[in-house]
């Protein structure tokens, strides 16, 4: 069984078409709904993910993006582009059968990003913190539901991206004025939150960080089926988290290939690191494959275009090696 190779999220540039045209010709086993951020505030992660809200609606401010009354013309920009990538991968995955990705920012990473109206963060106010989540779980059920009407021979897997994942638990992330920090959320609230998200879908649910510290063994107790990290970002003290998620059956999606342009090892060299981390943790090596999915390191916006493309077919190619040579 090879190990599979996919995309974070986002690509450079601004044509659909292109985009979708990129992704199903790179991976062609595990392509992605892809996220081109480079077109404005709507087709950003935060915004696009804001659209996907039911019954609540956000515009933007100089400071970032605010909650509205009503939808805006940010909310209806966020929705229109969603659409057009919709069709443009629609449109290259006629009669495809396999896996599929599609990516929405998570609740708390959501939190921490959007305003009150007063212009603090979402975050600080706990009641506004489940409202949040419960919209954003109506709105994922409707888009899971319209990728598989478009593409019915798919099984989606939904990521979550969830940056700001460890800054929440910490109290890392930073108040509107910069001063101060918001308070740590506590951990079972952040994990119940999670769990109940993760249920509106029943296909694999990966969770994407590219912060140092992801915290794996929430995440798996919460539900996720993988987990997508910046793999340079790992330190030995992650490795009793990370057996224990192999072994409980957690994917790894391990960000190997830098996602801003950098020279490129060859395609073994670049999971040679996956290697070495399966004989420390003394796994076996014919569980490679089946444990392990190679990506990026994050999101490719800030890759040129040409560099976007090389990465792509790079993390196929490296995948390969992977499977065929584990030890």
């Amino acid at each position: 069984m090879s190990a599979g190779a996919t995309g974070v999220g986002s690509l450079p540039g601004g044509d659909a078409r292109e985009a979708a045209k990129t992704v199903t010709g790179s991976f062609e086993e595990f392509p992605y709904l892809a996220e081109l951020p480079a077109r404005g505030p709507g087709a950003d992660m935060i915004g696009r993910s804001l659209g996907l809200l039911v019954d609540m609606y956000a515009h933007v401010e100089p400071s970032g993006w605010r909650i509205s009354d009503r939808p805006g013309r940010d909310s209806k920009r966020s929705r229109s582009w969603l659409g057009e990538d919709l069709d443009a991968l629609e449109e290259f995955t006629q009669g495809y059968t396999g896996k599929l990705k599609v990516q929405a920012v998570g609740p708390w990473t959501l939190a921490g990003a959007l305003e009150l109206h007063g212009g603090e963060a979402m975050l600080q106010d706990p009641g506004a913190c489940r409202d949040l989540a419960g919209s954003l779980a109506e709105g994922l059920r409707e888009h899971l539901a319209d990728v598989r009407k478009r593409i019915p021979g798919a099984q989606v897997v939904l990521q979550l991206d969830e940056p700001s994942l460890t800054a929440v638990l910490l109290g890392r992330v930073r108040s509107a004025s910069g001063y101060r920090t918001y308070r740590a959320v506590d951990r079972q609230v952040v994990e119940g939150a999670l769990r109940d998200l993760f249920a509106v879908h029943d296909g694999e649910v990966v969770v994407h960080s590219c912060a140092p510290e992801v915290p794996f063994a929430l995440l798996r107790r919460a539900g996720a089926t993988g987990v997508s990290f910046d793999f340079s970002l790992l330190t030995e003290r992650e490795d009793d988290a990370i057996g224990e998620a192999v072994e409980s059956g957690t994917k790894l999606f391990a960000g190997v290939v830098p996602g801003t342009d950098a020279p490129l090892s060859d395609p073994g060299g670049s999971v040679m690191g996956v290697r070495k981390l399966w004989r420390r943790l003394g796994l076996a090596p014919g569980t490679l494959a089946e444990s392990v999915v190679v990506t990026p390191s994050c999101g490719l916006a800030g890759a040129s275009p040409a560099y976007a493309r090389a990465v792509q077919a790079h993390c196929v190619r490296a995948a390969r090696s992977l499977a065929d040579n584990p030890e």
